[in-house]
Order: structure tokens, then C-alpha cells, then sequence
């Protein structure tokens, strides 16, 4: 089985062409997933509607990306993050029907709370694989399914448990994808950790987070991988109303694909390979860079994540990399004074 993480296959708002989709990614990708019998990853993006949600900002996708994914190897996506339903429920209902369509299992959001719950069943091999996907109210997350209105599975801890009970009779491994976390976070907060492992002891095999959009650390809890964020996997840009556009940096161009190997005895073997996207494909990392990412974040989850050292990322992703991008000399070249006066005015509020 292979695991990915965010896949924003985003396009530009009232632009002539789609975005990139797919079809960027490289031969060795390729032949990776087709030697993996299950690809797993995060579809966080959707097809467009005649509404979109008030909160920038969105990602919307296009048909052409979205059917990029046909022949991309992957078998199961999960909905369940903060941007599926950006274009309300007629978005997220093309998107679940294109998928299913083309035969790509989906887990995390639906019609109503039983459907958003309800995992994506594969069998390969005479091994039953479950997924299921949440998100954590922490993501922006608008739009949480009801008993009688469409949205995505909360990522609540007692809920999730529950189900995750409720189905370890029935198949042989359970995966659980929450989106959660805080964006560009090289760490997990001590909660995502206690629910991690909260999962696992209800019976879950395996934990693969997303929504910082870079990497988090890897750890081994009671025989489960539980990866925190698999990092982008295709991190399009992301587009605003006003022209403004994110892009991203090296580090958030690096993600991750883990492999695991299953039999029913358990987990046989876990890897971790570096993958970057370089702007014109996306291609297993081998420079060294991608070894050292990895190295970086499973080191400070390794060393423990308390709230001290959980409140220094915070200062460095919220106080210090704010004012460092604004260091180069193509930003400062841009600068005004009332921008200096700004940038302080939130140095010293936050």
C-alpha cells in the first residue's frame, strides 16, 4: 500500500485552462504506485458550483484535472478535509460522482453523517482495508454533515472510536485519515498525539494525517505507523479573488509517500520516500534534501512534543517566517512604510 498527501489540483479563477493535474507526475511515480496494489491520498480541492463558501481561500478545481486522476494509479481519495465543500454541496456532489465514475473509492464527507462516516471498503489478496477520513474543527472546516445535511465527518475523538470499534470484526486493517493540525507546523500539537494514539487503541492500523501541507514526523505506536502529515503531494497554487496567488517553498514542495506492507499477520515493513514537486513534474526526491526533511521532522517528534516546544513552532511558523520572507530582496524592493508599521503592529498583537 502506498500513501500520499494533498493533492490541490487547483485552477485559476476565470482562467482559459485548467491547472495542473496528474498528469505531472513522473514515470518513477508512476511505476511506484502501479507496483502498490492500494494508493491512498487526499483529494483536497472540488469540482466547481454555482456557490461557493464566503471564507478564502478556495480550491476549485476543473474537470480535466479532476479526470487526470483516472490514470493516476490512485484507488481511494478521502474528502474529508476543509476544502470540499468550497463550492457548497452541488461542488462536493459532482466531485463523489466523477470519482465514482471513474472507480475511485472516496471516504470522508457525504450526504448526511451515516454516508460521511461510512468507510471505503478495498479487498486485495484476501485483506479488507477500511478507510475513513474526518476533520478536526480546528482546519476552518465550515460544512459538517448532520442527520439531514450534507458536509464532512467530525474528528471526534469519541465518535471516531466508535466506529472504529464497530468495525474491527468486519475487515483486517482500519485507516484513519484525519485532517488536522496547524498549517506549516513541522509538529503535531500533544492533543493530535493523545487522539493518535486513542485511535489505535480502539483498534486503527494505521493514522495518516494531512492539512499542515508540509511534513510532520512518523512514529510507531503499538505496531501502527501514524503519520502526523504526509506533506503536498501536488501543491497547485492557490488562487484569491483580489489576483493575490500562494505559491509554495522548497520544503512545502516536499512531501512524502509512505509504503507499507500487509499480510494478515500485521504491518510486515514501513517506508518513507521523499517526493518534489520541482515546478515541472513531481518526482521521488534524491538529492539528499528530501532524506533530510524527513530526517528533520521524525527527529522532533522523536524528541517529544510538549507544550513548550509546541508554542516555539508556533512562534516560528506565526512571528519569525513572516518576517523572514519578507527579507528578500525581491519583497523588500515591494515594501512600503505603512507595511513595516503593519508588520509590527501584528509582531507585537499576536
Amino acid at each position: 500500500m502506498a500513501a500520499a498527501g494533498d493533492l490541490l489540483l487547483t485552477a485559476a479563477p476565470g482562467g482559459a485552462t485548467p491547472g495542473r493535474g496528474m498528469e505531472v507526475i513522473s514515470d518513477e511515480v508512476r511505476e511506484l504506485f502501479a507496483s502498490c496494489d492500494v494508493v491512498f491520498a487526499n483529494l483536497e480541492c472540488t469540482m466547481p458550483g454555482k456557490q461557493t463558501v464566503p471564507l478564502e481561500p478556495r480550491v476549485i478545481s476543473t474537470e480535466t484535472q479532476m479526470r487526470s486522476l483516472c490514470q493516476s494509479g490512485i484507488d481511494v481519495l478521502t474528502l474529508g478535509n476543509n476544502h470540499t465543500f468550497d463550492a457548497m454541496h452541488e461542488g462536493f456532489a459532482r466531485t463523489r460522482d466523477l470519482l465514482t465514475e471513474m472507480n475511485i473509492r472516496w471516504c470522508g464527507a457525504g450526504d448526511d453523517i451515516t454516508e460521511a462516516f461510512q468507510p471505503a471498503i478495498v479487498e486485495c489478496k484476501g485483506i479488507t482495508l477500511a478507510f475513513l477520513g474526518t476533520v478536526d474543527g480546528s482546519s476552518g472546516m465550515h460544512r459538517f454533515a448532520s442527520q439531514s445535511e450534507s458536509g464532512v465527518a467530525p474528528n471526534d475523538t469519541e465518535t471516531v472510536c466508535e466506529v472504529i470499534k464497530a468495525l474491527r470484526g468486519e475487515v483486517d486493517f482500519i485507516i484513519i485519515s484525519p485532517h488536522w493540525g496547524k498549517e506549516r507546523f513541522r509538529v503535531p500539537s500533544p492533543g493530535q498525539i493523545e487522539q493518535a494514539h486513542a485511535f489505535v487503541d480502539a483498534g486503527a492500523a494505521m493514522v495518516l494525517g494531512h492539512h499542515p501541507h508540509v511534513l510532520q514526523g512518523m512514529e510507531i505506536y503499538r505496531g501502527a505507523p501514524i503519520a502526523y502529515s504526509l506533506g503536498n503531494f501536488i501543491p497547485g497554487n492557490v488562487y484569491w479573488d483580489d489576483g493575490d496567488i500562494l505559491t509554495w517553498n522548497r520544503f512545502e514542495r516536499t512531501g512524502c509517500i509512505s509504503i507499507m506492507e500487509l499480510s494478515r499477520e500485521g504491518i510486515r515493513m514501513v517506508r518513507q520516500i521523499p517526493v518534489m514537486d520541482d515546478g515541472n513534474s513531481i518526482r521521488i526526491e534524491t538529492s539528499g534534501w528530501g532524506d533530510h526533511c524527513l530526517k528533520q521532522v521524525n527527529q522532533l517528534l522523536t524528541r517529544g512534543v510538549t507544550e513548550r516546544r509546541y508554542r516555539s513552532e508556533a512562534f516560528r511558523v506565526l512571528k519569525l517566517m513572516p518576517i523572514l520572507s519578507h527579507l528578500r530582496w525581491s519583497e523588500l524592493r515591494k515594501m512600503r512604510f505603512r507595511h513595516f508599521q503593519k508588520g509590527l503592529q501584528s509582531f507585537l498583537t499576536r
